[in-house]
């Protein structure tokens, strides 16, 4: 598949004018003791610029992205999500693909909370999708830390296009620690979520495919506009003082390289599964899709100025500072909590798995596999619960692959480059260079990983809390709904 950006009748960016629309903040959704929430997925219109017609989207609570829902640590509830989608997709189903085959309903959905620790009835597994017409409730025990959760749609084999159609949200969850630090909140607290599109003309979302009818499928998929919380180029009007910014990249296959374009510092104070041990002063950071990031910038000395946040050189939003005197009670603590880094040591079992890519196929252009291995194939990762394990991701190919596990969070040991060729012949590590440490950023509990091409990525994560089939995946959506996904088995 060539460039699809510059298609005939697909909006021009450049001819969009920037900063024009406020930036949308989702609304709140709270929790309230003893009561189910209830959220509708549905189709709904959006303009996502001032000067383009609405697009149809499908959205969480009637628009994109979905509420923020905002829980306690400790506080458990139920959510009741509601199918009310249409029974035919308006995006190109690819029926060669695993789960999406020409028997199973064309519309269906089952809601993710990405990075929850929760029962395997209530994780969202590919295959306890439903139909239209229906819904499920799961239940959430928000027993983990403080951390930067987001939920969206993962029924097999189609929620490539359900989450470009729109299936995503944010999902704060807070502890008494995380909110006794003095952080910015309130207005200064901003979600900004992430994910790129293409549109034609009229409004209606593009998603590109293969130009064969039979298998659509495409490898990848790169939108030529970033929409932030829904908008294509806002701007966002804020007062000279520190804000914290809760960064999710919700992207089917774009990384995010954001900097600030004049190259002010800011600080990570968290990434996927909630803070760091200390503040990390950057001046960019690097997010693959699923990854979220926990941002700090200081906007005190731009006073009356303007700043924009950049991906490498293109804009994705503007800061406009105003120029008034305020007040900020906010603080960034030098400590932000105690985070013992786990050792290999600390594992009870190590496994060596292959990230693998397949070309010239029969019925799709390309396969990328976990260990050589199709999901229907028997489970191969059976975990004790409770048990710690050192999981190493020997990536064959020639992309980095953000892989994410479902249930527990990890930390990422080290990087190390090996030697491809020999692997590829004896199937033993020959390593051609020192072990790398994750950067400052990196060293807090994640769960999803960036796998980087020649290298081999270690990660520790302890399997505690339920048993059950989880699902371990790359987060490349067009790699994970075409078998980049295995099911792990936690046994008791």
């Amino acid at each position: 598949m060539g460039d699809t950006t510059h298609l005939p009748g697909l909006v021009d960016p450049g001819k969009l004018a920037p900063f024009v629309d406020p930036l949308p903040i989702p609304p709140t959704l709270r929790p309230v003791a003893g009561k189910v929430l209830d959220v509708r997925m549905a189709q709904t219109a959006q303009k996502l610029h001032r000067d383009l017609p609405p697009t149809e989207l499908w959205t969480y609570g009637g628009h994109y992205p979905g509420p923020t829902i905002e829980a306690r640590t400790g506080q458990a509830f139920d959510v009741r999500w509601n199918n009310a989608l249409p029974t035919k997709h308006f995006l190109p189903v690819d029926h060669a693909i695993c789960g999406a085959e020409a028997d199973q309903p064309e519309v269906r959905a089952i809601v993710h909370l990405h990075g929850a620790k929760v029962p395997r009835k209530d994780d969202g597994y590919p295959e306890d999708w439903y139909v239209p017409g229906k819904s499920r409730q799961h239940h959430y025990p928000n027993a983990q830390d403080a951390a930067t959760l987001w939920y969206h749609d993962h029924a097999m084999g189609i929620n490539r296009l359900n989450m470009y159609a729109g299936l995503m949200g944010l999902y704060l969850l807070r502890d008494d620690h995380e909110l006794s630090l003095g952080l910015p909140s309130g207005e200064q607290e901003l979600p900004l979520v992430l994910a790129d599109r293409l549109l034609h003309t009229d409004g209606r979302l593009y998603y590109p495919d293969s130009g064969d009818a039979s298998a659509p499928w495409v490898p990848e998929v790169f939108g030529n506009l970033t929409l932030v919380n829904g908008a294509i180029l806002p701007r966002a009007d804020v007062q000279p003082r520190r804000y914290r910014l809760r960064v999710l990249n919700a992207a089917n296959g774009r990384f995010y390289h954001l900097r600030f374009k004049d190259g002010r510092p800011f600080h990570a104070i968290g990434s996927d599964q909630g803070l760091l041990a200390a503040p990390a002063k950057v001046t960019s950071i690097f997010l693959a899709p699923g990854e979220r990031a926990d941002l700090v910038v200081d906007f005190a000395a731009l006073r009356g100025g303007t700043v924009e946040l950049m991906n490498d050189a293109l804009p994705l939003m503007r800061f406009a500072v105003g120029q008034g005197n305020v007040r900020d009670d906010s603080r960034l603590p030098d400590v932000l909590r105690d985070l013992p880094r786990v050792t290999e040591a600390s594992a009870s079992k190590s496994r060596e798995l292959t990230l693998d890519e397949y070309s010239d196929c029969v019925a799709t252009p390309m396969l990328m596999l976990l260990n050589g291995k199709r999901w229907h194939d028997p489970v191969t990762e059976t975990v004790k619960l409770g048990s710690t394990e050192m999981w190493s991701l020997v990536n064959l190919t020639e992309d980095t692959h953000p892989i994410h596990l479902h249930l527990v969070r990890f930390q990422i040991l080290d990087r190390r480059p090996y030697d491809v060729d020999e692997y590829m012949e004896k199937k033993t590590l020959r390593y051609v260079g020192p072990a790398q440490e994750p950067p400052a950023h990196e060293r807090g509990w994640k769960d999803v990983v960036q796998a980087y091409p020649g290298m081999v990525t270690r990660i520790v994560a302890t399997f505690d809390g339920y048993a059950g089939r989880y699902a371990w995946h790359c987060h490349l959506a067009e790699h994970e709904a075409n078998e980049m996904m295995r099911p792990f088995e936690v046994v008791g």
